[in-house]
């Protein structure tokens, strides 16, 4: 699990006179549960990409462990990424016309040239885990609370140890919002990944451990 240094960050966008995101510093430990939270716009997801390496760092220092993003650039962004993060989103970005199976799949098969059959295995169980009784069911023909669990499990398949959640219960209606909340706490805590997710619903940030307050790019006090 990786440990989070946050030094002097701050993003900024073209056209805008204050930065998108200015945090002086910031640290989480290994396991942490964090929620962050406020209003549309405060730099939450901003905040997100940074954590993930999606976004390119042009000022201070965001270190997971002895890994520092700030000195990657994008191909090993990407890389370290692909090792260590799994990203679950609001939209769920996942393929039509491919069964829940392969969409949990996909992202092994681009990064390896022949998929190993543990992970073929591995994603059955976290299908199954998630509660996908047909694991060969084309996703488009899937209910948005079920799209939802087959992307928390393509988030897991590689077993990250970090594990990133922007609105995962915003399209969701209350139930199925409840089981996707239920199963991310559960699943991360499984596989003892670092969990932060930017979230709007207080019954989700309630069920983790410390939240993160974002006013106009800032922490709160």
């Amino acid at each position: 699990m990786a440990a989070l240094s946050i030094r002097d960050l701050e993003v900024r966008f073209p056209g805008l006179a204050q930065p998108a995101l200015a945090i002086p510093a910031l640290d989480l430990d290994r396991g942490a549960r964090v929620a962050v939270s406020g209003p549309s716009g405060c730099g939450k997801t901003t905040l997100l990409n940074v954590l993930s390496g999606l976004e390119k760092i042009g000022h201070g220092h965001v270190a997971w462990a002895d890994t520092d993003l700030s000195r990657l650039g994008e191909g090993a962004r990407d890389r370290w990424r692909a090792a260590h993060v799994g990203l679950v989103m609001q939209d769920f970005h996942l393929f039509p016309g491919l069964s829940a199976l392969e969409n949990v799949l996909l992202p092994q098969r681009l990064g390896c040239w022949r998929l190993q059959p543990s992970k073929r295995v591995e994603a059955l169980r976290l299908l199954e885990r998630v509660g996908l009784p047909n694991p060969r069911q084309p996703v488009e023909t899937l209910s948005r609370g079920q799209m939802q669990r087959v992307a928390v499990a393509r988030a897991l398949i590689a077993r990250p140890e970090i594990l990133i959640a922007d609105e995962p219960t915003a399209s969701l209606d209350a139930e199925a919002g409840a089981a996707v909340a239920d199963l991310l706490l559960d699943l991360a805590q499984e596989a003892q990944a670092t969990l932060i997710v930017a979230t709007h619903d207080p019954r989700l940030a309630g069920r983790l451990s410390r939240t993160l307050r974002l006013d106009a790019g800032r922490l709160a006090a």
